[in-house]
């Protein structure tokens, strides 16, 4: 938790600019049971949110009352209490284990497109005007509330879990990591050993705005995480496999619990015989699936409004234009059941949707928050996230992803020559503006007369993402949704996402192998 500043220390950071309060939550104290008397499970209403951060509709009015007191246009607050929960084993034992809780409230000021933001960590009358004020500042002068009736509209649920994270102990969880150990042990002589880390997170969220909105939502989040080093006449290889999403403990089935320990192991075994291929351009099939990463950072984040706004952006002037064969269309979704980046509502309290990026070639629409939606003068897409209350919203991709094609699987690979089948990546780098990047090929497969042949590794793939897109010359009818922990950072903000693709041909992609 943060450390006590006094409201002194408070004020003077306050007329420097922006600035974010650090107070320790009173309901940590002797009141939690009080607090949290009725506030466990999936099926919370509106009240139990209340109870939850101690407030009523009267306390947000006048927090709003003081944050619009300067004359600005609007002003909303989120709310948050998350609850995460880690383990981990290694070398055969769990030897790690701990908790972390946040919980405050942010208090987002607009005037035109200027931001004011602060937050508080003590959720009392006092401590939200007081930073209400501060965020204030962004605008001079006057202005007055009229108190407003809260108004809910109901959302759909897209993870839906039987058992909150809350009600599963750390017993219950153990079990899995010594399961999934025992198995990556006798799946492979070669092994020497093995990390696993089990995460899981409780994210509760309430957003009041100024003109009247009010929503909330329970956000569960899982996620088990397998590495494995492996040693064959002196030489070692790792890698890992994870599985993650919105789902609760009954998601860790005997199934996905042998998955974990087989495709861990399977990964980094198959590394003793991996080579490099040639280096230079050559054809590039992205296997279906968590390869979408290419997808999310080379092309979905020059999607993002923001970076339109401001004009960084390649796609800045590409609405209704042609970027793709008429064959390729992308979505960023929010609706997917139970996937890691979906959500029912936005933290700006707008509902989720599915939202075309490109249709069939065409660009249609870029990623909007309520600042961009204003601007561009549309709607908007349910994309304004924040990591934490101590963050205001971006603009931000939520499950990323190509729609199925009219390749097969099969015809993709027989239709290359030479060139290379990219299965997992890590480590990129992306320049938003121009659609530069750089990845890390970390496995895949050389194809060689239209059969993938030897694994290959260690190795990066060089390009631009609209020209990428551009060169998508064949799109698979395999649609997959990654399934691990993908984290998306931006501006300093990290949020889980998702990100899917069929199999993908691109026609040409420069490869960093070895020079021939």
């Amino acid at each position: 938790m943060g450390q006590k500043i006094s409201r002194r220390a408070f004020l003077e950071k306050g007329g420097k600019g922006l600035v974010a309060t650090a107070f320790i939550p009173t309901f940590l104290g002797s009141d939690i049971d009080k607090v949290f008397a009725k506030a466990m499970g999936t099926d919370m209403k509106l009240q139990d949110y209340f109870n939850r951060f101690n407030v009523d509709e009267k306390t947000i009015n006048d927090v709003m009352a003081a944050a619009l007191s300067k004359g600005a246009d609007y002003c909303d607050l989120f709310f948050e209490h998350t609850i995460g929960n880690y383990i981990g084993l290694e070398d055969k034992a769990v030897n790690k284990a701990y908790s972390n809780i946040s919980y405050g409230v942010g208090i987002r000021v607009l005037k035109g497109d200027q931001t004011g933001y602060s937050f508080t960590e003590e959720i009392t009358p006092e401590a939200m005007k007081l930073a209400a004020k501060t965020a204030a500042n962004i605008a001079s002068g006057s202005g007055s509330f009229n108190p407003v009736k809260f108004k809910r509209s109901e959302l759909a649920d897209y993870y839906s879990i039987k058992t909150s994270w809350e009600q599963v102990g750390i017993d219950k969880k153990i079990p899995y990591l010594q399961q999934i150990n025992e198995k990556v042990f006798n799946e492979d002589k070669r092994i020497i050993k093995s990390n696993i880390w089990f995460n899981d997170e409780s994210r509760y969220i309430l957003i009041a705005t100024s003109e009247g909105v009010i929503q909330y939502d329970y956000q569960p989040m899982g996620q088990i995480s397998v590495s494995c080093n492996a040693e064959q006449n002196g030489k070692r290889e790792q890698n890992y496999f994870d599985l993650s999403g919105r789902r609760g403990i009954e998601f860790f089935t005997p199934a996905n619990i042998d998955r974990l320990a087989k495709e861990s192991v399977r990964r980094t075994v198959e590394l003793f015989e991996a080579v490099k291929p040639d280096a230079g351009e050559m054809p590039v099939i992205l296997a279906a699936g968590s390869s979408g990463i290419l997808l999310h950072e080379a092309i979905g984040h020059g999607m993002e409004a923001d970076f339109n706004r401001k004009n960084i952006s390649i796609f800045a002037d590409k609405i209704n234009k042609p970027v793709a064969e008429n064959f390729v269309s992308i979505v960023d979704d929010g609706t997917n059941p139970n996937v890691r980046g979906s959500i029912n509502v936005d933290d700006e309290g707008n509902p989720t949707e599915k939202t075309f990026l490109v249709k069939d070639g065409i660009m249609k629409s870029y990623l909007h928050d309520r600042i961009s939606a204003k601007y561009y003068n549309v709607n908007s897409t349910g994309s304004g996230r924040r990591e934490s209350f101590r963050c205001y919203p971006l603009p931000r991709m939520r499950n990323t992803y190509m729609l199925p094609g009219p390749h097969s699987k099969e015809e993709i690979i027989k239709s290359v020559k030479n060139g290379i089948y990219a299965e997992s990546f890590t480590n990129g780098q992306v320049y938003i503006g121009a659609g530069d990047f750089t990845f890390y090929v970390k496995s895949g497969y050389l194809v060689e007369d239209g059969k993938l042949t030897k694994p290959i590794k260690d190795i990066n793939i060089i390009g631009n993402g609209p020209k990428v897109l551009a060169d998508v010359v064949m799109v698979g009818d395999d649609l997959k949704m990654a399934e691990g922990g993908w984290t998306c950072g931006k501006n300093g903000q990290s949020v889980p996402v998702s990100m899917g693709l069929p199999t993908v041909k691109v026609s040409k992609i420069t490869v960093g192998g070895v020079k021939s």
